[in-house]
């Protein structure tokens, strides 16, 4: 029998720490990308279940209580219903928002920062479907009914609301420019 994708997603975040193996098991179980992953993953495996057996036990109540939790502890939004696939990795903690709509392929890394939403309207409405093996570097916006192709890298603070197609590496210029020597300090008046 194959993996979960949870023991994917784990194993990815653990292949990508330094350490000795406690070590970088003890790493994993402190880091918020982690505990989103797996409250994630966990609300998930619920929405799987009978709707019965979800009443019953509380699995819904108890999921909902962990996203929340992850949301106001590590700002970290990341929607059961989003479809998402294996070896997620949640590299920094932090202003993460993804649409409950959103499609992202296997192995795609986010870091802090970074919206995956909804833009648009009527046909032009929806939400990006990302591929697999795609970098979102902090700070970026990804939004609009948009493809991202696979092996992908978007740079930080990059707002894409086009298409990117396979193999792309997407940054911004020098992100500044020089517009005067005269300082932030009013002159004096004498």
């Amino acid at each position: 029998m194959g993996k979960s994708v949870l023991q994917r997603d784990l194993k990815r975040t653990y292949e990508g720490l330094t350490g000795g193996k406690l070590e970088r098991w003890l790493v994993c179980l402190r880091l918020p990308g982690v505990h989103a992953v797996v409250v994630l993953r966990f609300g998930q495996w619920v929405l799987r279940r009978n709707k019965l057996l979800r009443i019953v036990t509380f699995m819904d109540v108890l999921y909902q209580l962990l996203n929340l939790a992850v949301q106001i502890i590590w700002g970290i939004e990341v929607p059961r219903r989003a479809t998402i696939g294996s070896g997620f990795c949640i590299g920094h903690f932090g202003g993460i928002t993804i649409s409950s709509e959103a499609v992202i392929g296997k192995n795609c890394s986010l870091s802090q920062g970074v919206t995956i939403g909804v833009s648009g309207q009527g046909e032009k409405s929806g939400v990006p479907v990302i591929g697999d093996e795609v970098y979102i570097a902090p700070g970026a916006r990804l939004f609009g009914k948009i493809r991202i192709g696979n092996n992908v890298k978007i740079g930080a603070n990059v707002v894409v609301h086009k298409d990117l197609p396979d193999n792309a590496i997407v940054v911004l210029g020098s992100g500044f420019e020089i517009i005067s020597y005269r300082g932030n300090r009013r002159p004096q008046v004498v």
